[in-house]
């Protein structure tokens, strides 16, 4: 069975750092597209970042900002999270996909994490 786990959130002010990490379990992802996706309170839950064999990819409001990274021999993937701003506000889930690749969008992913909170104070 396959599990995803996160941690690393928590509250930190505008400007500071979090590292989040998804440690997997139950398959073998170094050969997987994974991905981080991010949800506030009343929106959709939307694309941050994924990792592939050719390196990360961002959407618009993180890059520069954010990088992901994964340890194959942990089966683990962190995204380090910089210059936060109130508006990273979200529950940040880690996601893989069925098969080894994925884009960008929600429906690809198949296996989720619980998520962890992120709060960026002004």
């Amino acid at each position: 069975q396959v599990q995803l786990v996160e941690s690393g959130g928590g509250l930190v002010q505008t400007g500071g750092s979090l590292r989040l990490s998804c440690a997997a379990s139950g398959r073998t992802f170094s050969n997987y597209v994974m991905g981080w996706f991010r949800q506030a309170p009343g929106k959709e839950r939307e694309f941050v970042a994924r990792i592939s064999r050719n390196g990360g990819l961002y959407a618009e409001s993180v890059k520069g900002r954010f990088t992901i990274s994964r340890d194959n021999a942990k089966n683990t993937v962190y995204l380090q999270m910089n210059s936060l701003k109130p508006e990273d506000t979200a529950v940040y889930y880690c996601a893989a996909p069925s098969f080894g690749r994925a884009g960008i969008a929600v429906q690809e992913y198949e296996y989720w994490g619980q998520g962890t909170q992120v709060t960026v104070s002004s």
